[in-house]
């Protein structure tokens, strides 16, 4: 043997394989939560205003369309680990995707308030399977790695709700503000669904190249949920709470007196902070240990949903988004770390879908309560200062959660195993 070949250093190729897989996964497979819930259900709020002035619609009604999204995302959360189960997570996720966008589409083809229901519903139906089997083949895309870099990688998916946000919030205010017509919202919602039918077609190869997250055994498919009581709560609260501001943030800010180049500069900074926040801030949760994570974002959340109504001023407005924006989709990624943390591999899907049914069901109710009290004579402050109290609400209950490691789990701040990213 030559000197050259002893001295030679060994490759590692595990090492340098993971981390292009599993971060090509997270970045592709973003593209499915930026259909999901940053096109189908927060970019609503930008078209609301509109669409409430042409079909001459009260706030409660505005606020049921949100609850209607929000019901259909609960069925859909019920539903989407067992269709998962019988039909495979890839295409689940693809089948999902696909209509979503044909959802947003049609939502553009009429003015009728039920079929706006009805489509606002198969939407959230639609957006909550593929969130959930997204955030499952993420996961199990590099199930040994560390909590810090599983939570970075669960981040960069979370974030492409806020991209979304981003080029809604460039694309929406311009066209409104281009058009003349009284039915202008009509041509946001066809050019959401181009947006929607870009990100299917850069999600759907990545998710059928994917691996398939492990089926539970047969004797233990039922997920503990004990393990994860406040987390649940937490998290429902955190839906009724965040859903009211996202609702009627953008119609509270023009009833100030806010213009479109305000909208828009508000829209994109809350979805700027919104990507930057889910990725910088998935290390930091991830060394929290019980629900000290989802507590810190939640009082955060607050604090920027309170910054507008005591006061008006510009920086308020934007430093409500940068705190709000960089926050909200933290949540999700300090939940699902908490999640992934306490629980087996075979529960990670179920937890997730289990979760995101608490979320569901707060979402369901915040909208169309906010709504019925921005009715009244105090306006829209009411619904605002309702989604701070809740979401504050929803700090205390995480902060009961108890840490806990699953069996072989690896532990915050330890070696990372051979194959990690």
């Amino acid at each position: 043997m030559s000197a050259s070949s002893r001295t030679a250093p060994r490759p590692s190729p595990r090492r340098s394989l993971s981390l292009p897989q599993g971060l090509a996964t997270a970045f592709g497979l973003a593209f499915g939560p930026a259909v999901a819930i940053g096109l189908a259900r927060f970019a609503y709020a930008l078209l609301l205003p509109s669409m409430r002035a042409d079909l001459h619609w009260s706030f409660a009604t505005a606020g049921a369309m949100n609850t209607a999204n929000a019901l259909g995302y609960l069925a859909g959360a019920l539903l989407a680990a067992a269709a998962a189960r019988r039909y495979g997570t890839r295409r689940v996720f693809v089948a999902a995707l696909g209509v979503t966008v044909l959802a947003l589409l049609a939502t553009g083809g009429t003015g009728d308030t039920v079929a706006l229901v009805a489509l606002r519903a198969v939407a959230g139906a639609s957006g909550a399977v593929a969130f959930i089997a997204g955030a499952g083949l993420v996961a199990a895309s590099a199930p040994a790695v560390s909590p810090h870099r599983a939570a970075t990688l669960l981040g960069i998916y979370f974030a492409g709700g806020g991209a979304a946000i981003v080029a809604s919030g460039l694309g929406i205010p311009y066209l409104l503000g281009a058009t003349s017509l009284a039915d202008g919202w009509r041509w946001g919602w066809v050019l959401l669904a181009g947006l929607g039918v870009v990100a299917f077609g850069v999600a759907t190869p990545v998710a059928l190249a994917s691996a398939e997250p492990p089926a539970p055994p047969f004797a233990d498919r039922r997920w503990p949920a004990r393990h994860l009581g406040p987390v649940l709560v937490s998290y429902g609260l955190f839906g009724a709470g965040y859903i009211a501001y996202m609702t009627f943030i953008v119609a509270f800010l023009k009833d100030h007196g806010t213009g479109p180049g305000g909208i828009t500069a508000f829209w994109v900074v809350l979805g700027a902070a919104s990507i930057a926040g889910a990725i910088t801030w998935a290390r930091p949760i991830a060394r929290l240990r019980g629900g000290r994570g989802p507590a810190v974002m939640l009082t955060l959340l607050g604090a920027g949903a309170l910054l507008p109504l005591v006061s008006r001023s510009p920086e308020a407005t934007l430093g409500s988004a940068l705190l709000f924006g960089g926050s909200f989709l933290a949540v999700v990624t300090a939940v699902t770390a908490v999640a992934r943390r306490s629980l087996q591999p075979h529960h990670w899907t179920p937890a997730i879908a289990g979760l995101t049914v608490a979320f569901a069901v707060g979402q369901c109710v915040g909208p169309v309560l906010a709504g019925v009290l921005s009715d009244g004579p105090a306006g829209l402050s009411v619904g605002l200062a309702l989604s701070v109290g809740v979401l504050l609400a929803g700090a205390v209950a995480a902060l009961t959660q108890q840490h806990c490691e699953a069996p072989g789990h690896f532990v915050a701040g330890a070696a990372d195993p051979p194959t990690a990213i």
